[in-house]
């Protein structure tokens, strides 16, 4: 999905059915920068979960293409030309510390999403109001537009910054958060179904948002979400806090319409194009291209995980099986500029996302899904929760988790962990080759690493689930402060299919690093060159 692609699967209106028969339109009332629609009418989470599961037991109804020519033309340009006043923003003047302003529809954000205002628990609905936005560089007028347009999606502004927005709900069901850096970067999902799969995708729509106003000097700002797609519908609250790590404290209540055979819980979605491990795929000037590098699990029995991303020649989807699981999450390890020597859009400030589970979320498996790309443009990265048991139609799934957008997650193995990966032919400097092999070196850094002396027995622990392990060496990396392994794997058969490769270093029996996990494709016979 590519950061345009982001925008581009939009969010789908209310059925014509549940608006009428939930929250009808009556006059306008104009209040504080936004116009209100309708009477107020009472809300709170278990009303949205009934709305959810209504919507769930009727077919599916998708919204209508309505959306005036004006809209449907608009290009890149012309679309980002469209400024929002900021005086039109909800809760402008209020003296609290967060305002929210509305996307407008265009180029590829071309389904409509409700937006609803909630105080005093009830809601009542935000009108489209051209007013909202200035159009003198966009190439359209005012007048081309209806009254009934809706919005494309919202930016959330702290009173830290109102110049520029912290998080962002807009595209599919998809939505995107900074920490203290500002920047961008990988984005969340509500919801993915069937990734990874042979059949196409279905990206389900935030159909509806309710803006909860939040307390005078409070930090905390409550959103709701009305999730909708032909397989299932849902009812989402997110608390989300502003701070150096911003959070999001997720419920989401899910109503099946049909069997779902993979749903994917807590989905983000990143891109890695190139890196150390990826060396000579890349025809880029810059060593490294990712807004991820790599997957960390922390599993129901307390083990550390880290598999580094690939850019593969085909389609890659791995589960790693577990039960409880206490975290996971894309992560941005690699945090030096000299890494990627970009000055315009800063991988080294991409944030990383940790999902922490709540509550219980029973057996089931983490699984990756990495597509090729040929342009760092287009997210080819998905991590998701996919729990063992398929859903049913009549069903109520039930999830709990927190989102950390941040540079480090909130919690760290008491171990060393992998800091880079690299990747060659094998064999041995000076001699001459006979046969084909592929040297693996991995870096590892921090824990108790540093305590050790030369002359200590470090060793590597390493398993591949075909060929023969040759050449293993465990040895300090001192000029980086950390530890060296490098390892030669030799294919023993002519399959292309993947090896699973697992490493860690041990004294006296214990481990000192978290687990490396990684997935080598070996070339076919015939271009196994060395």
């Amino acid at each position: 999905m590519s950061r345009r692609g982001f925008l581009k699967q939009g969010a789908a209106a209310l059925s014509v059915a549940a608006a009428e028969a939930w929250l009808p339109a009556l006059a306008a009332e104009t209040r504080l920068g936004v116009r209100r629609l309708g009477a107020p009418q009472p809300f709170d989470y278990a009303r949205l979960k009934g709305v959810a599961r209504t919507l769930a037991a009727a077919p599916y109804r998708p919204a209508p293409d309505r959306l005036p020519a004006a809209i449907t033309r608009l290009d890149w340009d012309h679309w980002e030309a469209i400024r929002y006043r900021e005086e039109r923003s909800l809760w402008a003047g209020e003296g609290l510390r967060y305002q929210i302003r509305f996307a407008h529809l265009g180029f590829s954000v071309l389904k409509p999403v409700r937006m609803y205002a909630v105080e005093s628990g009830e809601a009542r609905e935000i009108a489209y109001d051209p007013g909202m936005w200035d159009y003198s560089d966009a190439g359209i007028s005012p007048r081309e537009l209806p009254a009934s347009l809706g919005f494309g999606g919202f930016r959330i502004f702290f009173h830290t910054d109102w110049i520029r927005d912290c998080a962002v709900f807009q595209g599919a069901s998809y939505f995107r958060a900074v920490d203290g850096e500002m920047q961008y970067g990988m984005s969340q999902r509500g919801l993915a179904l069937g990734t990874g799969l042979p059949e196409r995708e279905e990206f389900p729509d935030f159909i509806a948002f309710y803006l909860e106003r939040p307390q005078q000097d409070s930090s905390l700002l409550t959103v709701y979400g009305l999730l909708d797609s032909p397989s299932v519908s849902g009812a989402y609250r997110f608390i989300i806090t502003v701070a150096d790590t911003l959070t999001m404290d997720v419920d989401a209540a899910l109503y099946p319409r049909k069997p779902i055979e993979r749903i994917g819980i807590a989905p983000g979605t990143s891109m890695f194009f190139a890196g150390k491990s990826e060396k000579g795929l890349s025809e880029d000037w810059r060593p490294e291209i990712h807004d991820s590098d790599g997957l960390q699990i922390w599993n129901g029995t307390g083990e550390w995980l880290w598999r580094p991303l690939v850019n593969p020649n085909v389609v890659r989807v791995n589960s790693f099986v577990d039960e409880s699981p206490r975290g996971f999450g894309l992560m941005q390890r690699e945090r030096s500029f000299a890494a990627y020597q970009d000055d315009s859009v800063f991988y080294e400030k991409r944030p990383s996302v940790w999902v922490e589970p709540r509550g219980n979320w029973g057996r089931g498996a983490v699984m990756l899904v990495e597509i090729p790309t040929r342009d760092e443009t287009l997210d080819n990265v998905v991590a998701f929760w996919n729990p063992a048991t398929q859903p049913e139609r009549g069903e109520e799934l039930l999830y709990a988790y927190r989102l950390s957008w941040c540079r480090d997650p909130p919690v760290r193995p008491p171990l060393a962990t992998t800091g880079a990966t690299r990747t060659g032919i094998g064999g041995v400097l000076g001699q001459q080759r006979t046969y084909f092999s592929w040297r693996f070196v991995v870096d590892f850094f921090g824990g108790d690493l540093q305590m050790l002396t030369d002359a200590d027995r470090v060793v590597p622990v390493i398993s591949a689930s075909r060929g023969r392990i040759e050449i293993a060496s465990a040895r300090p990396l001192r000029p980086l402060a950390g530890w060296r392994a490098m390892f030669d794997l030799v294919p023993t058969d002519s399959s292309t299919e993947p090896i699973d490769l697992r490493l860690y270093l041990s004294f006296d029996g214990q481990p000192l690093t978290e687990t490396w996990i990684y997935q080598y494709t070996p070339p076919p016979p015939a271009e196994r060159r060395f």
